[in-house]
């Protein structure tokens, strides 16, 4: 058989491989520069039963991002964590971990190793065949699940929740995929009616997760309960534990947020950055909590040591997180506008983003707030426009289109007369969105 016969049969047959390598994962350089400093962010702790799982994501994002030797130290990384969580050399947790080794072997260029690994992953799928010929093992599932959950796209975390479900339907005693698919169907309430019980019946199946507990308390918040006195109790027990962004801290600080209680989020975050002062995940949460003081209605207006010190924590975070820090920025000239000495360099960080080069999700949402920002602080209206149009342009269904959509029709409503009214009219024809006549109450307070 020739070289090239070869590597086209090693190719066919790894792509029969269930990895992350053929489950066309989403591979822009700003979307897996943030999944990256995400999964970071978690930590390396033993106790964490998806530490095998973190690993094999940071390998593959590592590949992608032209890091071979790093990808190849995350591979390693990975199978040594799934034989310490699972307490034994091999098994079908493997199966994903082998089967990208194998596929990081062939873009390296070494058909022997490729095909070691390969054979090393069919033997083990061979043993541990999957009860229905229709299903995948219960193993691949779970870890499919859980490496979409970390993408942002209502698509794939929609998958990652049924995946999740599968994989502990199928393993019930599996309570960790249990617990995580409970936790990704918290971003679609609307198609789990029984999240409280969900989340209850995870809870006694789990009831030293932190994280899962402060997760309980913020859809009780949201559903109107008042259970103040319970987060501060869960706050005091998540300040004991290991620095993570899976500790449940960000959770406590949004249900804070939920009560209009953002200085006791900013007290609790600050009180965390002491206790560790060298973690960018400490500094990322305390600088969120200074943006929500900042452009909640209900605050009490921010001193000048607060808003420098709000300055400062972005700044710092930004530095911290080079490659995924988009929004930071944006938060930061956010926080300028409310600067006296420094409104001018909102400005100049907008027209920095402006002219960098954004993938079309982060153009959008740029554009739209842009739009607010050159309304509310600039007074020009048409311009505002604008930029909602050129927000609206980009095809990608998201809160930021949908409000730049709701922004041009309020605008049509208003203003029959309107010098724009035309440049709407062929943006939202063109995109075939239809507008009705909206009430008063709707068109208040907006641009």
């Amino acid at each position: 058989m020739s070289a090239a016969h070869r590597e086209t049969s090693l190719e066919t047959k790894l792509a029969a491989l269930q990895c992350h390598f053929t489950w066309d994962l989403q591979t822009n350089d700003n979307e897996l520069a943030r999944i990256r400093d995400g999964l970071l962010d978690i930590g390396t702790d033993e106790r964490n039963q998806w530490l095998g799982h973190i690993y094999n994501l940071l390998g593959y994002i590592h590949f992608l991002l032209k890091c071979p030797d790093d990808a190849r130290k995350y591979f390693t990384r990975a199978a040594e964590a799934f034989c310490h969580t699972r307490g034994a050399d091999e098994g079908p947790w493997l199966l994903v971990n082998y089967a990208n080794v194998a596929w990081l072997h062939y873009h390296n260029g070494d058909e022997a190793k490729s095909q070691e690994w390969l054979s090393k992953a069919n033997a083990l799928l061979e043993e541990y065949q999957s009860s229905s010929q229709n299903n995948l093992h219960a193993e691949i599932y779970a870890e499919k699940g859980w490496a979409l959950l970390k993408y942002r796209s209502k698509i794939e975390r929609s998958l990652a929740s049924d995946y999740l479900q599968k994989a502990s339907e199928m393993q019930p005693d599996m309570v960790e995929w249990y617990v995580s698919f409970v936790s990704a169907s918290l971003n679609y309430p609307e198609t789990c009616p029984d999240m409280l019980e969900k989340m209850k019946n995870a809870k006694r199946q789990d009831p030293e997760n932190l994280f899962l507990a402060a997760q309980y308390l913020m859809v009780r918040a949201r559903n109107g309960e008042q259970v103040l006195d319970k987060v501060r109790k869960l706050a005091t027990k998540i300040m004991r534990n290991p620095v993570s962004s899976y500790s449940g801290l960000k959770t406590i600080l949004t249900i804070y947020q939920i009560y209009d209680s953002v200085d006791e989020a900013i007290a609790l975050a600050e009180e965390a950055l002491r206790n560790h002062p060298g973690v960018r995940y400490l500094k990322r949460c305390a600088a969120l909590c200074y943006k929500w003081k900042v452009i909640s209605p209900n605050s009490h207006p921010m001193s000048n040591q607060e808003i420098k010190r709000a300055i400062d924590l972005h700044k710092d975070v930004i530095s911290l997180y080079p490659d995924s820090s988009f929004v930071k920025k944006m938060d930061l000239a956010t926080i300028y506008t409310k600067s006296a000495h420094c409104s001018d360099k909102a400005g100049e960080i907008f027209q920095e983003l402006l002219e960098s080069r954004l993938e079309p999700p982060e153009k959008q949402v740029l554009f739209n707030i842009y739009a607010k920002h050159v309304f509310f602080h600039l007074k020009d209206r048409n311009k505002s426009l604008h930029y909602h149009i050129k927000a609206v342009e980009i095809p990608e269904e998201s809160l930021f289109r949908r409000h730049s959509i709701r922004e041009l029709h309020k605008a049509m409503n208003r203003d029959n007369n309107h010098p724009m009214r035309g440049e709407i009219e062929e943006c939202l024809n063109k995109l075939q969105i239809h507008f009705d006549p909206l009430d008063p109450e709707e068109l208040s307070g907006s641009v």
